[in-house]
């Protein structure tokens, strides 16, 4: 699907959300260059069908 350089991560790729956006609609999510579907609730549909299930990135807490 994804016809830039360099190419996006592939939708089984553990980075998949790093792909570039082709479409977004605030109210339900994004399409991304990987054929991903990323919902705001934070889950994905994979173009092969595959729920992944909602989550939150982990922030990495930095020492003061």
């Amino acid at each position: 699907m994804c016809r830039h350089q360099p190419p996006c991560p592939a939708a089984e790729a553990p980075d998949r959300e790093a792909a570039r956006q082709l479409a977004h609609h605030p109210e339900q999510g994004s399409l991304l260059c990987n054929g991903v579907l990323v919902f705001e609730g934070t889950g994905e549909l994979l173009p092969d069908g595959q729920i992944v299930a909602p989550h939150r990135p982990l922030v990495k807490q930095v020492a003061a």
